[in-house]
């Protein structure tokens, strides 16, 4: 009997420069401190930044909070990752739209807005941090850091059968 993979997660924002990278390092760090396992990546639905590193301020922000994403390379989102994953996560309502364009008929994938997962945020775009000045990327990290943790607590809740 094999045992059952680990959960997915993808986060998509347009260019997989700011908001998904971070996004991906905030679930990455809140699910190690917690013990769970999980398959986290990010993509972007354009195309313009493939195989670039995330924007230097991401890097800097990650780093304040002990997290080095220098290594990290922008992807384009692909038909292939509804498959792939058990959700892709949307940081903004534009890119969910985009994502169920795209979603072929039966996903595997179930889809979100990552603000979703944060109560009293629900329907909410996480900032755009890309045309401000580093500030920004504060607040951007503070919204995927809570949405992270909410997101851990859902997949422990639903490891323990009580779902969600």
């Amino acid at each position: 009997m094999s045992a059952t993979p680990p959960p997915s997660v993808l986060f998509v924002c347009l260019g997989n420069i700011c908001r998904s990278p971070l996004a991906e390092a905030a679930l990455r760090h809140a699910a190690q401190e917690a013990g769970l396992e999980l398959t986290v990546d990010s993509a972007g639905t354009g195309s313009w930044h493939i195989g670039k590193g995330p924007d230097p301020r991401s890097c800097d922000e990650a780093s304040r909070h002990g997290i080095d994403i220098t290594h990290y390379r922008a992807r384009q989102v692909t038909v292939r990752d509804f498959d792939r994953f058990d959700r892709i996560v949307a940081l903004d309502a534009s890119n969910l739209a985009n994502l169920e364009r795209i979603a072929p008929a039966s996903p595997h994938a179930r889809l979100s807005l990552l603000l979703d997962h944060v109560p009293g945020m629900e329907g909410q775009d996480v900032d755009d941090p890309y045309f401000g000045g580093p500030e920004g990327f504060v607040t951007t990290w503070k919204q995927v850091s809570e949405a992270a943790r909410n997101l851990v607590a859902e997949f422990l809740d639903e490891r323990a059968g009580r779902g969600h």
